[in-house]
């Protein structure tokens, strides 16, 4: 498992690597010089160049590149051009939004999608299970910020059950997760589709396979068989969709915090790229590779526990 667990860290180092790369090179292609566009289309030449040298922008790109990475490592993420605040401090503030709102959504997603999975697979072809996997393809197929703007329409202006956008902080919790709920529905929905269907096709596999079957003849009832054996080995890939869900949630939610005017990590984006505040969006995006990648490793290393036949592979 140790061997396993090191030659995963090391794959996770490399793809850091090559993310940051891509990360800084992909924003330096993007059109517009920051220092114009934050003086103005009237700024003299002097001007701009004297910002560009105090934002560091003057600098070749390699020297530009290594400063940031050794700034990142030691937990210096930059000065915000726009803000005039650290990058750390945004974060700090935006993470407190978008992070509970990523696994409230996970948490929606995980309790929907199992039973549904799980009851699906244990009635294959009948009509639970036909409507459940017609109602996954639904969802599937549903855009998460028209589905947002619908909830809106419906218990924000209509029944007046939530707001329609907006984050009070911390202060009041319930008041907090209660403006969180329909974002967190949101995004919960269509991912509860894929895990579902997910859940059934594995389970399916489990209950086509010899010890399912080894068990039955020895005396267990098919629900026996399901709960003592098929679900926990269904278990290994919903594992990894689980964990990509969670980083595709903290990640991906930049329309969906958008749609409802929330101050996380997607809307920080959003804005830092219209103001060309190179700095925080690179050191952002990077946050959330870094936040990716080890979510992915945790999730391979779940899945190594689960399934010891990847441990003797390694």
């Amino acid at each position: 498992m140790i061997r396993y667990a090191l030659g995963r860290l090391t794959s996770l180092i490399i793809s850091l690597i090559v993310a940051s790369i891509v990360i800084f090179a992909v924003i330096e292609v993007i059109p517009g010089d920051p220092a114009a566009f934050m003086l103005g289309i009237n700024a003299r030449p002097d001007t701009i160049a004297a910002l560009r040298a105090e934002m560091g922008l003057d600098q070749p790109v390699v020297t530009r590149y290594f400063d940031w990475i050794t700034g990142l490592l030691r937990g210096d993420f930059g000065q915000s051009w726009t803000y005039k605040t650290p990058v750390a401090e945004l974060i700090a503030d935006r993470i407190w939004v978008s992070l509970p709102l990523a696994i409230y959504a996970l948490a929606l997603s995980t309790l929907i999608a199992f039973p549904a999975g799980i009851y699906a697979a244990s009635r294959r072809g009948s009509a639970g299970d036909v409507t459940i996997m017609g109602a996954t393809q639904l969802g599937v197929a549903i855009p998460n910020f028209w589905f947002a703007m619908i909830l809106v329409l419906i218990f924000a202006i209509n029944l007046r059950w939530f707001s329609a956008g907006g984050f009070p902080g911390w202060d009041n919790p319930l008041q907090a997760i209660k403006a969180l709920t329909l974002p967190a529905i949101a995004l919960a929905l269509p991912q509860a589709a894929i895990l579902a269907r997910v859940m059934r096709s594995s389970l399916l596999d489990m209950l086509g396979e010899d010890f399912i079957r080894t068990a039955r003849a020895k005396g267990l009832s098919a629900r026996q068989a399901l709960w003592k054996h098929a679900v926990r080995n269904a278990l290994i890939p919903v594992l990894t969709i689980i964990g990509l869900q969670f980083s595709f949630l903290l990640a991906g939610g930049i329309i969906i915090e958008q749609v409802f005017f929330l101050p996380g990590l997607g809307r920080l984006i959003f804005q830092s790229i219209s103001a060309r505040d190179l700095i925080v969006v690179e050191s952002v995006v990077m946050l959330l590779v870094f936040t990716v990648i080890m979510v992915n490793f945790l999730v391979d290393l779940a899945y190594a526990a689960v399934d010891p036949r990847l441990r003797t592979k390694s």
